[in-house]
Order: C-alpha cells, then sequence, then structure tokens
C-alpha cells in the first residue's frame, strides 16, 4: 500500500482511546469498516461464552481417543503427548484472545490475518478453515450414530438416526444464536458433570474402592511400563517409543481442536472483551484438570497393553474408563457414559457447525466469499451462511452406504491438517500484531486481556504447528501407499495455493507494521461493554466463579 493511501483518523484515535503514536486508517478497498452490512447482534450471555470455553471442545477425541493414545505411547507417553499439544492450544488461545480483546468484531482471525498479516493470508486461512470444519461437522455426526448402536445393532437404522441427528443439529443453528449459547450451556454442563465423575471414579478404582476391592496404585506403569512403541521400529525399541509419541501427538491433537470457537463468537457476546478475558484466562486449569489429569487417571487403572484398547467400535465399550469399570466389576455406568459421549458428539458438531458458518459469513463481508453469504436475518442470524454449512452435515449419510465411506474417508483425512494451519496462522498473525502496536505506540497493557508472556507464547505455538503439520502422516514412510500420502500432505500445497492464488490475482502486499490498521472498524470499549455490577451475596458469588 502506498503511504497516500495512509490518512490519520485523530477522531477515530481519540474515539478508540489510543496511546499517543503512529496510527493509520487503511483506505476503503480493504474493507476494514463493515458495520453498516455486519448485522450480527450480541445475543451470547456471559454464562453460555464461559461454559463454551470450558467445555466446548470436550468430547469423543478425550472419552474414546484416551484410549487409543494410552495404547500407542503408554501412560507416561500419552502424559507427554497431551501436555505438549496442550501448551499449544493455550499459546494459540492466549494470542487470540488477545488480538479478540482488542476487536471482538465479526471475521475473526482470518480477518486479522488479513488486516495485519496479509489479505492473502486471510483469504488462505479463512477458506482452509471453513473446509476444515465443515467436514468435521458430518464427521461428528456419525461419530453420535455410532454411538447409538451401543443401544441398537440394527444397520437398518443408522440412516434415521443420522437424519434426525443432521435435523437437530442444523435446527439448532438456524433457530438463531441464543438457541445455540442454551444448547452449549447445557451440553457442556453434561460433559463437564460426566469427565468430572470419570476421573473421580477413576481415583477410585485405582485407591481400592470398587467393588473388586483391588488397589492398583502406580503398578501399570511398572508391567508393562510407561511407554508404548509404534511397533514401526521393533528393533530400536528407544526409536520405536519415540515414535509412539510422535503419533500421539497428532492424535492428541484433535482432541484440542475448536478450542477457539469462544473467540470465534465474540461478534455475537455481550460484554466481548470482559467475557473473552475471563474465558481465556481460565483455559490454563481447564487444560490441567480436564485434559492432562484425565489422561493422568486413565494410564493408572489400564494397562496400555489391554487388548480391549486396541478395538474400534466407536462406542462407550472403547473408552479406558469403561474398560476400567468392567475390570473392577462396575456394571451400570457403561451405558451413562455412552449416553453422555453422545451427547458430546452432539455438541461437537452443534459448534463446528456454528464455526464453519461465521467464518463463511466473515469472508463474505469483506469480498472474500460471495456476498450473498453476508445476509442476515432481522434477529441477526447469517441465514444463508448457516443453511449452506447446513448442507454439508448431510455428507454423514455417505458413511453408511459401504462404497461411499471411503470418499467420506477421504474428505475427512484432508481435513486433518486444517486444524493446524488455524492454530499456526493464529500465532503467526499474534507476532505482527504485537510487532505493529509496538511499532505504533499502542500499550498492550491497556486491553481487557493481555498476556505478559508474549511473543514467545506465539513463538512457541507457531514452532510446534509446523512441526505438526510435517509430522502429521509420518508414519506412510514405514508403509508407503501414494493414497496415503496425500491424504496426509496435499492439504499443504492446497493452502498455499490458496494463498499465493490470491496475492497473484489481488496483488497483496504483507503489511509493514507503519501501514497496519488498528483502528477502522473496531468498536470502542465504551460501544461494546456494559456496566460491570459485583456479584453480592454468596449464590451470586458462586455464579461468577462457575460462570
Amino acid at each position: 500500500m502506498s503511504s497516500e493511501d495512509h490518512k490519520f483518523d485523530a477522531d477515530s484515535v481519540e474515539k478508540n482511546q489510543l496511546d499517543v503514536g503512529v496510527h493509520v486508517v487503511a483506505d476503503g478497498r480493504h474493507k476494514f469498516d463493515v458495520a453498516s452490512i455486519d448485522l450480527v447482534q450480541r445475543q451470547l450471555k456471559q454464562r453460555h461464552v464461559q461454559m463454551i470455553a470450558i467445555a466446548g471442545t470436550l468430547g469423543t477425541g478425550l472419552f474414546l481417543g484416551s484410549g487409543k493414545a494410552l495404547s500407542g505411547a503408554g501412560p507416561v507417553g500419552a502424559l507427554i503427548a497431551y501436555a505438549l499439544v496442550g501448551s499449544v492450544a493455550y499459546s494459540s488461545l492466549c494470542s487470540i484472545g488477545e488480538m479478540t480483546s482488542h476487536a471482538p468484531i465479526s471475521g475473526t482471525f482470518p480477518h486479522f490475518a488479513a488486516r495485519w498479516v496479509d489479505p492473502a493470508l486471510g483469504f488462505a486461512v479463512g477458506w482452509n478453515y471453513f473446509y476444515t470444519n465443515v467436514i468435521t461437522v458430518p464427521v461428528e455426526i456419525t461419530g453420535a450414530q455410532i454411538l447409538i448402536t451401543y443401544w441398537d445393532s440394527n444397520a437398518n437404522h443408522a440412516g434415521i438416526y443420522t437424519a434426525i441427528i443432521i435435523v437437530f443439529a442444523c435446527a439448532t443453528n438456524i433457530f438463531g444464536v441464543r438457541y445455540f449459547g442454551e444448547a452449549e450451556f447445557m451440553f457442556s454442563i453434561i460433559k463437564l458433570t460426566m469427565i468430572t465423575g470419570l476421573i473421580l471414579v477413576g481415583l477410585i478404582i485405582d485407591l481400592g474402592g470398587a467393588p473388586n476391592h483391588h488397589r492398583l496404585g502406580f503398578q501399570y506403569w511398572k508391567n508393562p511400563g510407561v511407554l508404548a512403541g509404534a511397533q514401526l521400529e521393533p528393533t530400536h525399541v528407544g526409536l520405536d517409543r519415540f515414535l509412539g509419541i510422535l503419533n500421539v501427538l497428532v492424535q492428541a491433537s484433535f482432541s484440542f481442536q475448536g478450542m477457539e470457537l469462544v473467540a470465534i463468537a465474540a461478534s455475537e457476546t455481550e460484554n466481548p472483551r470482559r467475557n473473552i478475558a475471563k474465558a481465556v484466562r481460565r483455559v490454563f486449569f481447564r487444560i490441567l484438570v480436564f485434559y492432562i489429569l484425565g489422561i493422568f487417571i486413565t494410564g493408572l487403572i489400564v494397562p496400555y497393553n489391554d487388548p480391549n484398547l486396541l478395538q474400534s467400535t466407536g462406542t462407550a465399550a472403547q473408552s479406558p474408563y469403561v474398560i476400567a469399570m468392567t475390570n473392577a466389576g462396575i456394571k451400570v455406568l457403561p451405558s451413562i457414559i455412552n449416553a453422555g459421549v453422545m451427547t458430546s458428539a452432539f455438541s461437537a458438531a452443534n459448534s463446528f457447525l456454528f464455526c464453519s458458518s461465521r467464518i463463511l459469513y466473515g469472508l463474505a463481508l469483506r469480498g472474500q466469499a460471495p456476498k450473498i453469504f453476508a445476509r442476515c436475518t432481522n434477529s441477526g442470524l447469517p441465514l444463508v451462511a448457516v443453511a449452506f454449512s447446513s448442507i454439508f452435515a448431510f455428507l454423514a449419510l455417505m458413511n453408511i452406504a459401504s462404497g461411499s465411506a471411503t470418499v467420506f474417508n477421504w474428505f475427512v483425512n484432508l481435513s486433518t491438517v486444517g486444524g493446524f494451519f488455524g492454530w499456526g496462522s493464529i500465532n503467526l498473525t499474534y507476532l505482527y500484531f504485537h510487532r505493529g502496536m509496538k511499532y505504533q505506540g499502542i500499550d498492550r497493557k491497556k486491553l481487557h486481556y493481555w498476556n505478559p508472556f508474549q511473543p514467545w507464547l506465539s513463538i512457541w505455538g507457531l514452532s510446534w504447528c509446523i512441526f505438526f503439520i510435517i509430522i502429521n502422516g509420518f508414519s506412510v514412510f514405514w508403509d508407503f501407499t501414494a493414497a496415503g500420502f496425500l491424504t496426509a500432505y496435499i492439504n499443504i500445497p492446497l493452502f498455499f495455493g490458496l494463498y499465493f492464488g490470491y496475492k497473484y490475482v489481488k496483488k497483496t502486499e504483507i503489511w509493514k507494521p507503519e501501514e497496519m490498521d488498528f483502528v477502522t472498524g473496531i468498536p470502542t470499549p465504551e460501544e461494546t461493554e456494559g456496566p460491570y455490577y459485583p456479584p453480592e451475596g454468596f449464590w451470586q458469588k458462586l455464579a461468577a466463579i462457575l460462570f
């Protein structure tokens, strides 16, 4: 962008209460100010946002996938993998949390990338993230349908159950963000109750409180051991165990995907700066308690070589907690757990559908997707974007026919790297954001949320995301197939194809610190934040702690 395209807007600077420094307002062709056509409404309340932040991504990846992680790397190997991926997820959320605290607007991190890094990056990230989320919707719907087979194994009923789940997931989003918020609030309570109960039951089993009164302690850490191998290099035990941890790293990442949902919903959240800041601060403890502690307990109560861990039923029968309960003589809980996991799969489908529609809407607002997707109803629902995203939910029906299932699995595998590109782009964008704020003399400490460990957190997150993308399909090199290699790595050329294609057509350039616009189209705290009323009395204070 040339210097004459920049205009210093004193009113906007004063309005945003920025520090004295260099403040740039970009020209209109970048469509940074879309307030006149952005018609979504702030209908998500504090309790909705907090529960979505705490339990939004707790799902089948943790409840069922933790068993696969345990068998693949052993108790300590799985713990290392989940702790490392948890740190990357936390870094990414801290980065997007700070940027959202400055700009709680539609379009979220794809727009931030376009605004502070390069419009071409925003285009590539936006469409890549839309695809990743929208294709995950039928995956989660399929997962929910498979969980129903725990009670009804009649294959002829699969289509009926799938159709019912699709209708409910689409209806929840089409009715509006308030209904989405209430649904996720209830699902989050169910998931939190279940994971808390499972951790407690697991601890009771380990300490000998189960019907068989057998105290386990750390006996499974001694026999069969703390690390399992990937079975890729059986003659080199140390290398094989290292490869086992690498394998679980990629798998663990899927359990954390979607944590950024709370920031994507910022443009539809009441008091977004205050609520997003509160939500991000709590995420560290959420990761520590529900993910790390959950995996730790799992490693205590089930040996990694238990043959039941290797089954892929897709139901609660493969959950390590259910295996431990069965071994300990507890009979009632497995069915209850299956019901809880089923609601979590439905909740995930619901959330990914919300994410994909809002990303598509944000792209359309700024001319990076067809304008029709920016249309809203009078109640603030981006109906066309939601309806288009809902169409992809019907891909779940492909999984019923055996011939179509292969094609469906290709779609799934192609989307696996998309989440890593999303996290990596968030951290990369933050580095540019941080540099631009510093150059233009804007004090980050005046934001509702800022992290003293930045920019080191984003550097940590970006570095590991690049590593995850590279090793995503490393096991294919031990048993090479062209199909396996393409599904693991084709997303890389697709992403860069989007980036360089848009860059070539639109002739975009990477923003310099003195060119970054931190003003246009960003509402002031006075415009978004209502008055704060501190809680009074016991119940209000308890609600403030929980929600």
